[in-house]
């Protein structure tokens, strides 16, 4: 009895945080474009005995609580890290899954009425030539689908490494000035930003890793050289609400001066 007291007590104080700092943060300026890299899958997974791929089910589902915590906020541009050019080295069993979840999730995505409600626009950086024919058909379908929203923009780097999207952008440069449509002396920053994946978007405001794990990771390498950082000690499935309403407040209380 006395611990389930203690319980309802610690959550009644854990709810009545989370408002508050809600309340603070919508008072405050709100990123643009937040970029995360959803790491500890697995981790996690090994820890309640999920099983190898039980990890990735439930990052999925907190990557749909964290798609309401963007809307709720404001936030007009999502960026997450989905799966890595190297991801594909890792077991068969484990990569089909990932396919497979992809691919459910990409045909259910004009089914999502907060697709529809937010007109949310849905975007895939990356190779494809590496991924599935039915992956990419159903990345496709999603990106039909929602083509001529512009009210968020919600993207998912998959078969993403950020040295390649970099390599591409030159090759495509190169390619133009052998071709004689560019000139050297035309190349500049704003024309390599446009050649990237995220080519048209604004860079990320805020990069946000969990695990624990202070790195980059080969993601938008590019991008994000103003980004904010920020790591926080917990695995991807367990991301809390307030631990993103804490990153977002870290973010409010710097000063960014872009090199100034």
């Amino acid at each position: 009895m006395a611990t389930e007291i203690s319980r309802l007590i610690s959550e009644t104080a854990y709810q009545a945080y989370e408002k508050k700092l809600l309340r603070e943060i919508l008072n405050g300026k709100i990123p643009h474009h937040v970029a995360i890299i959803m790491d500890g899958n697995r981790r996690y997974a090994y820890q309640l005995g999920l099983g190898k791929t039980g990890g990735h089910e439930k990052g999925k589902e907190k990557l749909e609580e964290v798609l309401e915590w963007c809307l709720e906020l404001g936030i007009k541009i999502l960026t997450v890290y989905a799966f890595s050019t190297e991801n594909l080295k890792r077991p068969k069993e484990e990569v089909d899954k990932l396919m497979k979840l992809f691919a459910e999730n990409f045909m259910k995505a004009g089914e999502d009425e907060r697709v529809h409600k937010y007109k949310v626009r849905v975007k895939v950086l990356g190779q494809r030539d590496l991924l599935p024919d039915y992956v990419v058909k159903a990345i496709e379908h999603a990106e039909n689908i929602t083509k001529d929203y512009d009210g968020y923009l919600y993207n998912l780097a998959i078969a993403y490494g950020g040295r390649e999207e970099i390599l591409t952008a030159i090759k495509s440069v190169a390619s133009d000035v052998k071709e004689g449509r560019l000139a050297v002396e035309d190349i500049n920053q704003e024309l390599i930003s446009s050649k990237l994946y995220t080519g048209g978007l604004p860079d990320p405001d805020l990069i946000l890793r969990t695990s624990g794990e202070e790195r980059i990771s080969n993601f938008l390498l590019w991008q994000i050289a103003y980004s904010e950082l920020y790591f926080v000690d917990v695995y991807w499935p367990g991301f809390r609400k307030i631990d993103f309403l804490r990153s977002i407040r870290s973010y409010q209380l710097r000063q960014r001066r872009f090199g100034k």
